[in-house]
């Protein structure tokens, strides 16, 4: 019995623990990645006491904002197509939600450096963000995050009451997301709950009510494609994350990231093209999710997930299978509008 009591040794604690969990981690390495020189942009020839506000919220980096905007732009255009509207609304509401995603990536990153303000101290990628090297304070940080939770009301303001009250139902899970990655393998889960909210809030804000039938697999397909972006993403701080006891589905995925990504593609996809089928959607939209299959398989194949460069662009390369998606329903909807015209 009191051998039994003793403690087990690292080692082989160790061993135990990998061979309990359903991904092993030990065939990839989590040493930590070689940090990227920063690159100056636009943003550096900014005054002194305003470019530190701007990094805070990303926008040197905009596939942030397109990641969140193509969801909302695949309702939108979706449901025009459904109710055959005039070509106004949907530029109209684009328009909105395009602002919209713009402010709210923004506070959404700041929430997330309020976070993990620490955290980012001692992860190479992000050291130099603006709250962890002390360029803002904590309470410039509240301010500023005041300012654009302030716009964002404003954007959602414009919007019908369903959908002012759906879209302010979404503030609960972007708060917590920061907080996932401390206690979950699954913190990229959560994001894709957060960042396709549009593809409920989009229909709801055209029509006054979401057609849950058409919505609810777009918005799983599109978590799934969150999940497959943010998983290549997390690849480039995880041997950081090791060391800092930060969690993500890199470290849970390990050597099988590649199998579980290319079906996680596969369902995105099969969850979209089931979408634009319950909304009677025709060839041009199923062109538009053959092309993001396409492009899905090829950063996949292409991806090293121990380079933090090819991480980097193949987390942007991502972003172009929700253009083709977009643009597949959008050329359904112009179809529908002009195509069956008669001259």
């Amino acid at each position: 019995m009191v051998l039994l009591l003793r403690p087990l040794p690292s080692t082989l604690l160790s061993r135990f623990t990998l061979s309990c969990s359903p991904f092993p981690t030990r065939s990839f390495s989590t040493k930590p990645i070689k940090t990227i020189p920063h690159s100056p942009t636009w943003v550096d020839r900014l005054p002194k006491n305003v470019a530190p506000y701007l990094y805070l919220t990303r926008i040197d980096k905009p596939i942030g904002t397109l990641l969140l905007f193509y969801p909302c732009a695949w309702s939108i255009t979706m449901a025009s197509y459904a109710h055959q509207l005039p070509y106004t609304v949907p530029l109209t509401y684009l328009g909105l939600f395009g602002l919209g995603a713009l402010v709210m990536r923004g506070a959404g990153c700041t929430i997330n450096d309020m976070w993990d303000k620490n955290l980012d101290k001692v992860v190479a990628r992000t050291k130099n963000r603006p709250l962890a090297r002390g360029d803002i304070g904590r309470k410039g940080a509240v301010v500023f995050l005041g300012a654009q939770l302030t716009v964002g009301l404003g954007v959602l303001l414009q919007l019908n009451w369903y959908s002012i009250l759906l879209g302010a139902s979404s503030l609960s899970i972007v708060t917590i997301y920061p907080l996932m990655k401390r206690i979950t393998h699954w913190p990229q889960a959560v994001l894709g709950l957060a960042f396709n909210w549009g593809a409920l809030l989009g229909w709801s804000a055209v029509t006054g009510a979401v057609d849950w039938a058409v919505c609810l697999p777009l918005y799983a397909g599109g978590v799934c494609w969150t999940l497959v972006y943010d998983s290549i993403y997390a690849h480039q701080d995880k041997g950081d994350d090791v060391s800092a006891g930060i969690r993500s589905t890199a470290l849970l995925f390990g050597s099988h990231t590649g199998p579980i990504l290319s079906g996680l593609s596969l369902s995105a996809m099969s969850l979209v093209s089931y979408a634009g089928f319950l909304n009677s959607h025709g060839v041009p939209f199923y062109c538009g999710v053959g092309l993001a299959s396409i492009q899905l398989a090829r950063v996949l194949y292409r991806t090293d997930f121990d380079s933090r460069p090819s991480c980097w662009n193949s987390f942007v390369g991502c972003g172009w299978a929700g253009f083709w998606i977009w643009m597949g329903a959008a050329a359904d909807f112009a179809w529908l509008l002009y195509g069956t015209t008669s001259p």
